[in-house]
């Protein structure tokens, strides 16, 4: 079945279309993590309970990421990011989990996971490295920065310019593809179950096996989105290589 996204043309330009989805999904995410920390952690307690406790396991777990990468003197810089990070991949993730909405005529997407657009995914990786060159410069100052490319060889300075667009591209679309399968899975089995009531019934368990697969693909996939960030932010700011 094929996915189609309801798009506006920009001054009548083709080549200027914005995905109305994107945007809206991506809206919806960002502000699920911001009411969800917020009620978490606006009454703050010297002894920690409840929903307190979840956001400081939660802290504790990104420094222990930050950490196993980089010296903390460095780290403590990105506790923020890592955290903004991993929960909006997570949200954006699950967003698709539980349904889609789509028109039954034309089939165009209303809801879904905004990280099952290349789009998106490319979009957030390409921010993530151009962070990791503005922190570089930020801690280790103009001259430094420069010499890092120079390091420990010179020849080695056209494969590290290729690292950084190779970098864009696995962070994103390792993340995008993996989404991407399992809303294909889940529009396929949901789409056969319609089908008939056998089908509906036959349809019951694999699709509630998806689902919780989908759970953890989700889940690990924000992880290694957060870890792989620090990775890269950790080989530009680091002093040593």
């Amino acid at each position: 079945m094929d996915n189609k996204k309801p798009v506006i043309e920009l001054f009548d330009n083709p080549w200027l279309k914005v995905d109305l989805t994107g945007i809206f999904m991506t809206t919806v995410v960002m502000a699920i993590v911001f009411f969800v920390l917020f009620f978490m952690s606006r009454k703050v307690k010297m002894y920690p309970t409840g929903a307190q406790n979840a956001v400081e396991y939660l802290l504790q777990f990104i420094k222990n990421i930050i950490s196993t990468n980089m010296d903390w003197k460095q780290g403590k810089h990105f506790v923020v990011l890592g955290t903004t990070l991993i929960l909006y991949v997570f949200v954006a993730n699950m967003a698709g989990l539980p349904f889609e909405l789509a028109t039954k005529t034309e089939h165009y997407v209303y809801w879904h996971s905004p990280t099952a657009d290349p789009v998106l995914t490319i979009s957030l990786a390409a921010f993530i490295i151009i962070l990791t060159h503005f922190y570089a410069l930020k801690l280790k100052g103009p001259k430094e920065y420069g010499k890092d490319y120079f390091r420990p060889v010179p020849f080695l300075f056209p494969f590290k310019i290729i690292e950084d667009f190779s970098n864009t591209l696995t962070l994103g679309m390792r993340l995008y593809a993996n989404v991407f399968a399992k809303e294909v899975l889940m529009v396929m089995l949901v789409g056969l179950g319609a089908s008939t009531v056998a089908w509906g019934v036959a349809m019951f368990l694999p699709l509630i096996a998806l689902q919780v697969f989908g759970l953890f693909i989700g889940s690990l996939q924000a992880f290694i989105f957060c870890m792989l960030t620090m990775v890269y932010m950790a080989h530009k700011v680091n002093e040593e290589h």
